[in-house]
């Protein structure tokens, strides 16, 4: 199948996310119409309370994130019941918390049992789509140079995972032209989740993609000067 029309969610980080996440999404759904793909990029949830680094005291514990996180999961479901979501270092910490501890599979929920979301929500690896202009390949983040990537899979790449990155880059040689797509993030960066960010010199980017008859296109998520959602899309 020819995909025309592909919205790429970026890191949400729930619970962590921005507050104007479903606002946001709800208006890329708007101006677009309806899109015959959704592909979250991953880390759709955070799970701080589970990473392998320093947790924040001040932060809810694994399962009372667990729980704050489920509405934002159930709204996000609503509006987009079908979503294709790669598997990625935030949103597979579960398994790799069992991997390092010596805890079996077969104990073990899936993701759609945890998150309370229907057959519709499936994650992958990597993936790859047909779309107007050509095959298009999705990962969560597997260099910092995207149309790297791209040069060396011989087709146009999309990416997330590098919160501080985000637009579009092409490359041509004698069988065609590609892109590399990074996109942003979604996250809440006053959250205590990403106080590091404080002693970094990049920021976050906020915003997502569309793939629109094989042209990608950026969504920057515009904020006012009191830091909110400005309430519309460019």
């Amino acid at each position: 199948m020819i995909y025309k029309n592909v919205l790429i969610i970026s890191d949400t980080h729930i619970p962590y996310s921005v507050p104007e996440l479903l606002p946001y999404l709800k208006a890329l759904k708007h101006k677009y119409k309806n899109f015959d793909k959704v592909i979250h990029i991953g880390d759709e949830l955070d799970k701080h309370a589970m990473s392998f680094h320093d947790s924040d005291p001040d932060l809810p514990s694994a399962g009372d994130e667990l729980k704050l996180s489920l509405p934002t999961i159930k709204e996000l479901e609503k509006l987009f019941p079908q979503m294709d979501l790669m598997d990625s270092n935030h949103g597979s910490l579960v398994y790799r918390r069992a991997l390092k501890h010596g805890i079996p599979k077969a104990y073990l929920r899936n993701y759609n049992d945890f998150l309370q979301v229907g057959k519709g929500w499936k994650w992958h690896d990597d993936l790859t789509i047909d779309t107007p202009l050509g095959k298009v390949y999705f990962c969560h983040g597997k260099t910092a140079d995207v149309l790297k990537l791209a040069q060396s899979m011989g087709m146009s790449c999309v990416q997330g995972h590098y919160h501080s990155l985000m637009g579009v880059r092409y490359y041509g040689n004698s069988l065609g032209l590609y892109y590399g797509l990074q996109v942003g993030c979604m996250i809440d960066n006053k959250s205590l989740a990403f106080r590091y960010n404080k002693v970094q010199k990049a920021r976050p980017i906020i915003g997502c993609s569309v793939i629109q008859n094989g042209l990608p296109i950026i969504e920057p998520f515009i904020k006012d000067k009191s830091g909110k959602w400005i309430g519309k899309l460019l």
